[in-house]
Order: C-alpha cells, then structure tokens, then sequence
C-alpha cells in the first residue's frame, strides 16, 4: 500500500485555511514538524503554490515514503531526518531563522499504527518496540522489564492517565520476573486478568490507556512537545501562523498553555500606558480547540480524538530581537 491510500490527513481543509493568509506571499517558508506519510505537507504545496516546505520527521521509514510522495515538487520540498524539537538546529542548518506557516500532526502517524510488526497498536500482536525512529533509544519492552515498579506507575498515570496503573504494574512486574516482556499480545491479556470488571465496561480497549503511556515514555513526546512548540513560535515571523493538532488532553493542555501566555499582556498591574515589550506577541486563532466534525469522524475515526489550535505571531518579542 501506498502513502497516498493508506493516509488520510485530519482536519485537512481547517488547517490550510488557518495557515492561508501567511503563506500566500511568494518566499513563504513552511514548516511541517510532523511530516508522516506527507498528506499534509502534499496538500500545502499544492495548495500555495509560491510556497517552500521544509519537512521533519524522526522516522526513517516515513520519510522515504513521504519522500516518493513529495517528489513532483521539487526543490520546493525539503526533507529533514530530526525530532520536532530540533527544529531550531534545522532553521538555523539551512539559513532559515523566520518561517511564515508551522504545522504540527502530533502523536503517532497512521503508517505506525498500520505497520503490525511496529508494536504500537494493541488490537494486534507484535514486538513491543513503539519506537518511532527504531534506530536510535529503547524499546516498550525494554521499559517494562527494567523499570522499577514505582517509574512505572508514574508512567500509567501521569501519560495514560490509567487509574488502575497500580494494579497493571503489580502483575507486570510479577510477570516479569518469569519471563520478560517482548510481545503486545501478552501485554494486552495481562491488563484484561489485571482490571476489574467496572473498569473493562469503560472507555474502549482496556490497553489503550497503557499503550499510549509507554509510547510516550518511550518517545519523549511530552517533552519534545514542552520544547518544540515555544521554539515555533519563536521561528515565526510577524504575520506568521501556527496550527497544532492535538490527540490528547496531555499535548493539549501544553499547547495551550503556551499559547495563552504569548497571547497574554504580561505587564505589572497598574501601568498607565503598556509599553511594547510587555504587549502580546500572539493572536489566538482558535476559541478553545476546535474538533473534527461528525462527517470527518465517519470518514476517518482517527481524527475522532483531535484538537486543534492556531495562533498568529502579531509582533516581535523583546528577546526575539536581543
């Protein structure tokens, strides 16, 4: 299967009309931090014509295949092998200090859940890897067979937001002890004998909450997301817009929180007049998060958790200019 058949990108349209006013200039420069299997970025392109992309992605696999699909545009598409978070060393590496447009499709990509001997999705067995660049870090397996009980708990809880992280842990780790972990199968039936009954009638397939922790974990995500996008803002220009999908709570709340402060007046209480360093240097574009629409949904059911938030960059900050 192809990237073009197997990859439907969420909220496609929201997304090029949020980023339109800020790249219809011929020189705009694009930033898709999350490329995948380039639905996306495809879209960008062909949509502002007088645009450049430059593309990241961590996985080598998807950017090969993204790659193939990119390939009629040209010089006008620039792939890059990097983490978002690396997006300033990327800016800095190629002469681009100020973009007009950043895209960021968090979480795992279609390709990763589509691809069974990955480890990411619990509806089918495979080794417990969930690595999105598998050259590089450590595997879920190996964060399931040497963490201590206590990191693991943390995990279920703070990244799966799991109530019952405990009692998974206590059988993972007697379980353990008589073979380690290597495949999700034997991880999903272990949190199906752990759960109580109440909590298997709620809330979708018990290892979901589970599976995302230690994706996370593994990954880096949260703190990738904590750096990445303050380092976006950052790159943008006056009159650059940002646009940012989320797929749960926990990215979500960071990508507000860092919008909401660039968006803030940060000046002491009781200036009569604000001066300029202390004004907002974000517009919010969005009220709250926007959601996918039922017809999305019915089309494609993983855009059913997304968020969506956009800001435009409105002026310089006093640092950005020191």
């Amino acid at each position: 299967m192809n990237s073009g058949t197997r990859h439907v990108p969420v909220m496609l349209q929201r997304c090029l009309d949020m980023l339109a006013p800020a790249l219809a200039e011929p020189g705009a420069v694009v930033v898709d931090c999350t490329l995948g299997l380039g639905g996306h970025s495809e879209a960008l392109l062909a949509t502002f014509p007088a645009a450049r992309l430059i593309a990241l992605d961590r996985d080598p696999s998807a950017l090969k295949l993204a790659g193939e699909r990119l390939a009629p545009y040209g010089e006008r598409a620039t792939l890059v092998h990097a983490v978002y978070d690396e997006l300033p060393e990327v800016l800095d590496r190629l002469g681009t200090p100020r973009v007009q447009g950043v895209l960021f499709d968090l979480g795992v990509s279609s390709m990763q859940l589509d691809e069974a001997d990955r480890g990411f999705a619990y509806a089918q067995d495979a080794p417990l890897d969930m690595r999105m660049d598998q050259t590089t870090g450590i595997s879920a397996a190996e964060v399931l067979n040497t963490y201590a009980p206590g990191e693991l708990v943390r995990i279920l809880r703070s990244y799966g937001e799991e109530k019952q992280a405990k009692r998974i842990v206590e059988a993972v780790v007697r379980e353990r002890a008589k073979e380690p972990f290597t495949t999700s199968a034997r991880l999903v039936e272990l949190i199906r004998d752990a759960l109580p009954q109440a909590a298997k009638r709620t809330g979708g397939n018990p290892a979901k909450r589970t599976f995302q922790a230690l994706r996370i974990e593994v990954n880096g995500e949260l703190q990738s997301v904590q750096r990445a996008v303050p380092a976006a803002v950052k790159a943008l220009a006056v009159g650059g817009r940002i646009a940012v999908l989320s797929y749960h709570s926990l990215e979500d709340r960071l990508v507000k929180q860092v919008f909401a402060a660039g968006a803030a007046n940060t000046a002491p209480p009781g200036l009569p007049v604000v001066p300029e360093r202390y004004q907002p240097r974000l517009k919010l574009l969005t009220r709250g998060a926007e959601l996918p629409t039922e017809e999305e949904i019915a089309e494609n059911r993983r855009a059913a958790p997304a968020r969506l938030r956009g800001a435009e960059r409105i002026r310089e900050h006093v640092e950005d200019t020191a």
